[in-house]
C-alpha cells in the first residue's frame, strides 16, 4: 500500500517535515517514491508548500494520506 506520510527531518528540537508518497512497510525516514511538499511548523504562521498536481495524481491512484497529512491538505483546499 502506498501511503503519503511526513517525513521528519531538521535538528533537535527544530523539527521541518517534508511530505514524501512512500510505501507503508518503508521506515518514516527511509526511503520514498516521490517528494511532494514540505511543512515548516516552527515558523509563525506555519510554511505550508504542497504541489497540488502531484498530491491529486497520488490520491487519484489509490495513495493514502495519513491523518496529519489530511489535515494539512484541508488546508490548502486539495482534498
Amino acid at each position: 500500500m502506498v501511503k503519503i506520510r511526513l517525513r521528519r527531518m531538521g535538528g533537535h528540537k527544530k523539527p521541518f517535515y517534508r511530505i514524501v508518497v512512500a510505501d507503508s512497510r518503508a521506515p518514516r525516514d527511509g526511503r520514498f517514491i516521490e517528494e511532494i511538499g514540505y511543512y515548516d511548523p516552527m515558523k509563525k504562521p506555519a510554511d505550508i508548500k504542497i504541489d497540488a498536481e502531484k498530491a491529486q495524481k497520488w490520491l487519484s491512484t489509490g495513495a493514502q494520506p495519513t491523518d496529519t497529512v489530511k489535515t494539512l491538505f484541508q488546508k490548502n483546499g486539495i482534498v
